[in-house]
């Protein structure tokens, strides 16, 4: 049996096409997707995003529980502010990727992807010390991203918070968006400026019909996981299956940022520290078709004749309407202009290295 979000019975209003996406009923698209990639990138979209998982940790040990579990330094983070963070396996390879929030001293909110809700929980429960808390709120949780230029404004309309003054990766608590209770976080999963709104998922319907109506005269769009897919991947944001995986670790996918050597230990340290201090084995480049064909999942690259990777994720970009992707690597092969190919249905096709990410949003 699919699980659905709370927003499940609105989708059949607006057309959508609905998928297994992970066990999930999601709708892949609404309008289509060109047309709900460019409403995001020149207008706004707004995406059901409630299959995601939301953790409640708290506790005195919380901070020192997060530091050994994570990447990033959690002690970096006052409260209203939230990282980008990966939880690491012993050898370097990834749980998954989250967000982690920090409510108050002692107290953290961790979002994590739909797909791994329940072997993350075994996992932290499994690496669990002192005294600690965890709550899996998941299920009376929704989540809905209003994302685009004109996000900002759309929200503006529907609440009296300050929400011109937040800061990415900042956020508030108990806002009251038209009458509902919302933590409002300006971050996102698209490349451009927007929101993300937790709430109770009794409340989900509601808000997002008075989001759709603020944002009617904005241009805001319905969105869809396909847009979701091509608009993250346009500005090289990793998808957790495909950029990531238990053996993929945050080096060679290109998140060394998000990994604080300094901060002490952590689970998959001494691994991750050996591939800074002496480079990775593969690594994560962008690819751009030089011949007619489309980059795909799985699909092996070559150069000489020998296999050096695979394509992580690939499309024609809706935005440029160039054929490019996302390769793994063997790391000796990773020179921005290298020339390789990638093999399409038993044909060689020329392609190559080019800087990322594809799209950066105009400041």
């Amino acid at each position: 049996m699919l699980k659905r979000t709370p927003l499940f019975p609105v989708y059949a209003e607006h057309g959508a096409r609905v998928i297994d996406f992970g066990g999930w009923e999601l709708p892949v698209q609404f309008a289509g997707i060109q047309k709900e990639h460019d409403a995001v990138r020149q207008q706004a979209g707004l995406f059901d995003v409630s299959h995601m998982g939301e953790v409640r940790v708290s506790g005195v040990d919380s901070l020192f529980f997060l530091q050994n579990l994570t990447t990033n330094d959690v002690s970096k983070l006052e409260a209203g502010q939230c990282q980008y963070s990966l939880m690491c396996y012993p050898n370097g390879g990834v749980v998954d990727d989250l967000l982690v929030y920090k409510l108050a001293d002692d107290s953290y909110m961790l979002v994590i992807n739909a797909s791994n809700i329940d072997k993350d929980m075994t996992w932290m429960q499994q690496n669990l010390t002192g005294t600690v808390d965890l709550t899996n709120v998941s299920d009376e949780t929704a989540m809905l991203a209003l994302q685009g230029p004109h996000a900002e404004q759309i929200l503006a309309k529907v609440t009296d918070a300050p929400i011109h003054s937040l800061k990415t990766f900042r956020f508030l608590q108990d806002v009251n968006v038209s009458g509902i209770q919302a933590l409002v976080s300006r971050t996102g999963y698209t490349g451009e400026d927007g929101f993300e709104l937790y709430i109770n998922q009794h409340d989900a319907i509601k808000l997002w019909k008075t989001l759709l109506n603020a944002g009617q005269e904005h241009g805001l769009l319905p969105a869809g996981l396909g847009a979701r897919d091509t608009l993250r991947f346009e500005a090289r944001l990793p998808l957790y299956g495909q950029e990531l995986s238990k053996d993929i670790t945050p080096m060679e996918a290109g998140l060394s940022f998000f990994v604080k050597l300094d901060k002490g230990d952590f689970i998959g340290r001494e691994v991750i520290a050996g591939q800074k201090a002496n480079g990775t084995p593969r690594k994560l480049v962008g690819i751009e078709m030089l011949e007619r064909g489309i980059p795909r999942p799985h699909y092996p690259v070559f150069v000489d004749g020998k296999q050096i990777g695979e394509v992580t994720t690939g499309t024609q970009s809706p935005t440029y309407k160039t054929n490019v992707g996302l390769a793994l690597i063997d790391s000796a092969y990773s020179a921005l202009g290298t020339e390789l190919y990638i093999e399409i249905r038993g044909t060689q096709v020329k392609a190559n290295i080019v800087a990322t990410p594809f799209y950066k949003r105009k400041p």
